[in-house]
């Protein structure tokens, strides 16, 4: 191919989007886990032959998407490209090089096109259980937490690993669903591929080099001319946060400079004894979202859009926790990372950065307990993921019940009473969440739920801004807080441990608001006669915005 003017490489490149959102698509229709088919907890993407990112699906989670930026380098270093063959697919779930957890597969397959490798397509997604003692943060170590795969083949020329496959379902209290979800990320990294070699062909490309420069280096050039705007500098934030046995701080220091953003995690507070610890990679991960989502977030995600921006922390901070630590609910921390780092850019561009959110998802991992399974009752293993309100934004209001920053859907309730022995009698907003501001902060939401069977079942908390709410800015309000319940009990539960809920108790948990932007007696009077009509301001409510009525 020799006319590869701006325009036809513009061409290819809008067709590699749309390969690698089929690539997705693929991967979500046939996975058995409803957090993946339902919640969208996955990530696929193409790669040149040095391993670079050249294209992500849009759904996905910033955990996902951008751990296997990296990860698809250190997998194609670790195994010789000479070595590898039609069919051949790799994977792991090392937290340091995947996803941050053991409950991720991260799978890499070369695509060949005339005997060669031209590119890699890669998928990650989340596997519901792996053994241990379940996804809690209870864990003292990496091995309480379940099978850790290293660096390996999971498919040799087409035939798959029987022996490996045995192993991850033996070490599973769900063998079915696991062994379904490997199948439909190999299926994942079959349609990448498939589809991948199919467009080189369509437009007479014997590799993707050109291709591939052409995509890194303009929205590398895009997202320099993005951080151009930024008024160079040094900012610094610290976010506290929960923890687990005691409160922590999370700081973070922005460097600023013409082509380069740098965020520093120097003086976060050590890591827990418990498996709320973040592995680097995933808190980059969330790290540069946010700071994409200021910066360039018009520019396609990709090797070249990332490059300019660099995450560094000491070696056992909690955001840099080092093996063997616990690390099973990373995600309640790393999810914070995004408030941090805004907390330093809105210092640059006061008039572009959102209030405080949830942020940390209400992650609830659910199963049977042991001696449900002794006497033969019924064993299950569930993740359910809920959310709660994000911050209002600069120019309008934060949304409710919204997953930011890991943008997964919210379990729906018919699917998960389709696959947990649960009863959910209640799911709405919380009227009065949504920090108070001329623009108002997203609302949370009340669950209650109940044990279906007469058996008692386990919940595995890790959840954030139950004691530090989400702050608004410029003179806005803090969102509420999160709380957790069982009926009948006098205290309310500690927003990390493992609960036991019996039958007939009823489990209610409040999901955080978020924080408002700017003054509460500045808001539209409409806009708080229409909160107030559809009940999401409550008249006592009404008070905080200087009662307009």
């Amino acid at each position: 191919m020799t006319d590869l003017s701006p325009a036809r490489l513009q061409v290819m490149w809008n067709r590699l989007l749309a390969v690698v959102e089929e690539q997705g698509q693929t991967l979500i229709r046939a996975a058995f886990s409803p957090i993946v088919r339902e919640c969208g907890d996955i990530s696929a993407g193409i790669f040149d032959v040095k391993g670079r990112m050249l294209a992500q699906a849009v759904t996905g989670t910033p955990g996902h998407i951008n751990t296997m930026a990296e990860a698809v380098k250190t997998l194609r270093e670790r195994f010789p490209i000479q070595t590898m063959q039609p069919g051949d697919i790799y994977m792991t779930n090392d937290p340091w090089l995947a996803s941050g957890h053991l409950n991720d597969f991260l799978l890499m397959m070369p695509a060949f096109k005339d005997g060669r490798v031209v590119g890699f397509t890669s998928c990650t997604s989340h596997l519901v259980d792996l053994g241990g003692l379940g996804m809690g943060p209870e864990g003292s170590d990496i091995y309480d937490e379940g099978l850790l795969i290293p660096p390996c083949k999971l498919v040799d020329r087409g035939e798959v690993n029987a022996l490996l496959m045995e192993i991850v379902k033996a070490n599973s209290r769900e063998p079915i669903a696991n062994e379904g979800d490997i199948y439909a990320l190999i299926a994942c990294c079959e349609a990448g591929a498939r589809r991948l070699v199919g467009m080189m062909e369509d437009f007479g490309l014997d590799d993707l080099n050109v291709l591939a420069e052409h995509i890194i280096e303009t929205s590398r050039r895009g997202t320099i001319e993005a951080i151009a705007e930024v008024p160079e500098g040094v900012y610094r934030n610290i976010l506290k946060v929960d923890g687990y046995e005691k409160e922590l701080e999370l700081h973070a220091t922005l460097t600023v400079t013409r082509e380069r953003l740098h965020l520093d995690f120097t003086g976060t507070s050590g890591c827990s004894k418990k498996g709320i610890n973040v592995p680097l990679n995933y808190a980059t991960a969330y790290s540069v979202f946010a700071m994409r989502c200021i910066i360039g977030s018009d520019i396609p995600n990709n090797a070249g859009s990332l490059e300019p921006f660099v995450v560094t922390g000491p070696e056992g901070c909690i955001l840099n926790a080092q093996h063997p630590a616990p690390v099973a609910m990373r995600h309640t921390l790393g999810q914070m990372t995004p408030d941090l780092v805004l907390g330093c850019l809105t210092q640059a561009l006061p008039d572009r950065v959102p209030a405080e959110g949830a942020s940390c998802m209400y992650d609830l991992p659910m199963r049977h307990t042991p001696e449900v399974a002794r006497n033969g009752g019924h064993q299950f293993a569930v993740e359910l993921v809920h959310n709660g309100g994000t911050g209002a934004r600069p120019h309008a209001d934060g949304l409710s019940a919204t997953a930011y920053p890991s943008g997964v859907f919210g379990s729906q309730v018919e699917i998960t009473e389709a696959v947990a022995p649960v009863t959910i009698w209640r799911r709405e907003l919380l009227p009065d969440s949504g920090g108070a501001g001329r623009y108002r902060g997203g609302l949370g939401q009340r669950i209650e739920m109940t044990s279906a069977v007469d058996e008692p079942f386990l919940v595995f908390l890790s959840v954030e801004r139950v004691k530090n709410a989400a702050k608004g800015r410029a003179g806005g309000l803090a969102g509420a807080p999160g709380r957790i319940r069982v009926s009948g009990r006098a205290a309310d539960i500690s927003g990390k441990c493992e609960l036991r809920v019996e039958p007939g108790e009823r489990l209610i948990f409040d999901t955080p608001g978020g924080g408002g932007f700017g003054s509460p007696e500045a808001r539209d009077p409409d806009r708080l006669a229409r909160d107030l009509a559809s009940g999401l301001v409550t008249a006592e409510g009404a008070a905080a915005y200087g009662d307009k009525r």
